[in-house]
């Protein structure tokens, strides 16, 4: 067995040259539900800082946070909402956010994620797909109107009574809850559904917490598809809770560390390794704005003297190259997570150099698996945290495995493949591609290209399909594509990643239109934008007579990509 250092979460090397680890399990998985994870920090916590809004001004302690969750908790079972219900929530990052996810977890009530980004057609089908009773929101986030977008999808708001919605387009939807104290015809606020909750008595949901058990689903989180429409990642209790837990421990957190998190909740970044990571060890959470700000989160990190920082490399770029950056006092950082990108050697540097981070780490996951399966040490070489994603996480095995299905050797390029604890339930009501995913001895396939070294340390090297990651955020063309074929001046589409220096990746489309019709790239981009999430929409657009194909008909991406690269004289980025 490998030896990783101080943190704990060592991983064993592959076994007689094949490319097959398995995490260590000195530390015990937690049979735990959220809503007892909570209590235990309650306990031992209370008084403490347990959540801190700067942008809101709102700061709470772990006691103030207990009652808020049981206030709204309350106000959700005095709607008709229990075990098994699904509730949306789509907002950036507010406390009431933080308060909806325990909440409804108290009572057993399935939380589906809702990207704050998802434009109407988006939402629809969210919505829809999972069956949401209730949807709680923001009113409103940069470009985007969530009660004009509601509205339009559901203009029986108007007429009806708060909490007894019909909608036609969206038949399961009853309530809707605006976040604030303001409410809006049709719809209840925040502040309304707490005081509801206040008469509810505590044993009530007590009661709600005895019938969870770990292995229950508890939320919902939609991740692109390679074939069409978003698929609902469904995680349990167990899955969540000891993501949070373990990706904690590899940094060394304890009830004294401080983390700020400026990447959305919506997103398992923010939901699971911050918010219950932080709740696993008592540790605060410090959420600088609704959205990503640089100098919010520098302010932030100092005003709180945070001892993590998490985000994506283009985050860490944008703080760092930030003309105000010199004044702001970083001391007391130690340690953080850069995920959802590479990471280039040079940011790397400057990371630990000037924002004292020399125990920051890399993390490597998806949706799927809760979402962390690898993850660097925080005194593992700084050449190891820029050219790997560190070593597996414990009680989690993993496999490189070829076109063939059998198990590479060690430093051999194939699919990587993950099983544990961590492995979703499924996808929400879609058994095919459920199992499409994971097989019947419980494989997670990831689609992803890795190799593992001899030493247990993954490198991810590309994808077996063709996912684009702008910057930080998962984007599969055919997603892209399904939309477009929409238009009809639209004949044939087929979407790409092309570098970028900023993002990482941007998306390019190269379009065929129908017979006899024009278009610009301006008229394709309007028919996007306000029913996509804007970082899908086409940087690029092209209008060809015909697409790269090979003989059997399949488009050559590869080559589009090239053309793309000599054309716009991109550069294609080094990470090592």
């Amino acid at each position: 067995m490998t030896d990783a250092g101080t943190s704990g979460q060592a991983g064993r090397a592959p076994v007689d040259g094949l490319a097959h680890v398995a995490g260590e399990r000195s530390e015990p998985l937690l049979s735990l539900t959220i809503p007892q994870l909570l209590e235990r920090a309650v306990a031992a916590y209370g008084p403490r800082d347990a959540a801190v809004f700067p942008e809101q001004r709102r700061r709470l302690s772990w006691d103030q946070l207990a009652a808020e969750v049981d206030a709204f908790a309350g106000g959700l079972l005095s709607l008709g909402l229990g075990k098994g219900d699904r509730v949306g929530i789509w907002s950036p990052n507010r406390w009431e956010w933080l308060v909806t996810q325990y909440a409804t977890a108290r009572i057993g009530v399935v939380l589906v994620n809702i990207n704050p980004a998802y434009r109407v057609f988006e939402l629809d089908y969210a919505l829809n797909k999972v069956g949401c009773a209730a949807l709680v929101a923001a009113s409103r986030f940069k470009t985007s109107d969530y009660v004009g977008m509601l509205r339009s999808l559901a203009p029986e708001l108007d007429h009806c009574a708060p909490g007894a919605l019909e909608a036609r387009k969206l038949p399961t939807l009853r309530s809707v809850i605006l976040m604030g104290e303001e409410a809006s015809p049709g719809m209840l606020s925040f502040g309304e559904v707490m005081e509801r909750g206040a008469a509810v008595p505590r044993a009530a949901l007590d009661a709600a917490t005895a019938t969870l058990a770990p292995d229950e689903a508890v939320n919902v989180q939609f991740t692109s598809g390679t074939t069409g429409a978003p698929k609902g990642a469904t995680l349990s209790h167990s899955n969540i809770v000891n993501n949070g837990n373990f990706v904690t421990s590899a940094m060394n957190f304890t009830a004294d560390d401080r983390l700020c998190i400026p990447v959305p909740f919506y997103h398992c970044f923010g939901m699971v390794m911050g918010s219950l990571g932080c709740v696993s060890k008592g540790a605060t959470m410090v959420f600088p704005g609704e959205g990503f700000d640089p100098v919010a989160t520098l302010r932030a990190v100092e005003s709180e003297k945070c001892t993590g920082l998490y985000g994506v490399p283009t985050m860490f770029v944008a703080m760092l190259d930030h003309p105000e950056f010199a004044r702001f006092d970083l001391s007391s950082l130690r340690t953080g997570i850069m995920a959802g990108a590479p990471c280039p050697i040079e940011v790397m540097k400057r990371v630990v150099g000037k924002m004292h981070m020399s125990q920051v780490t890399i993390a490597y996951g998806m949706t799927e698996t809760s979402p962390v399966s690898f993850q660097s040490a925080v005194d593992d070489p700084l050449e190891r945290r820029v050219s790997t994603v560190g070593r597996v996480h414990p009680h989690v095995e993993v496999k490189i495995i070829g076109d063939d299905g059998r198990t590479l050797g060690v430093g051999e390029r194939g699919e990587l493949c993950t099983r544990g604890y961590s492995v979703m339930k499924g996808y929400w009501g879609d058994p095919e591609r459920t199992a499409e995913a994971i097989d019947a001895e419980g494989w997670m396939h990831t689609g992803d290209l890795a190799t593992i070294d001899a030493e247990g340390y993954c490198n991810i090297v590309g994808r077996v399909k063709d996912l684009v990651i702008r910057g930080g955020e998962n984007v599969y063309p055919r997603e892209v594509e399904e939309f477009l074929y929409r238009h009809p001046k639209v004949r044939e589409v087929q979407v790409f990643g092309v570098p970028d220096a900023k993002y990482g990746e941007e998306i390019c489309a190269w379009i065929v239109l129908q017979a006899g019709q024009e278009a610009t790239e301006d008229e394709i981009r309007a028919f996007c934008r306000d029913q996509i999430a804007h970082y899908k929409v086409p940087r690029y657009i092209r209008f060809k007579a015909e697409l790269p194909m090979t003989v059997t008909g399949k488009p050559q991406k590869f080559l589009m990509r090239d053309a793309m690269i000599d054309e716009l004289d991109l550069v294609v980025a080094k990470t090592a």
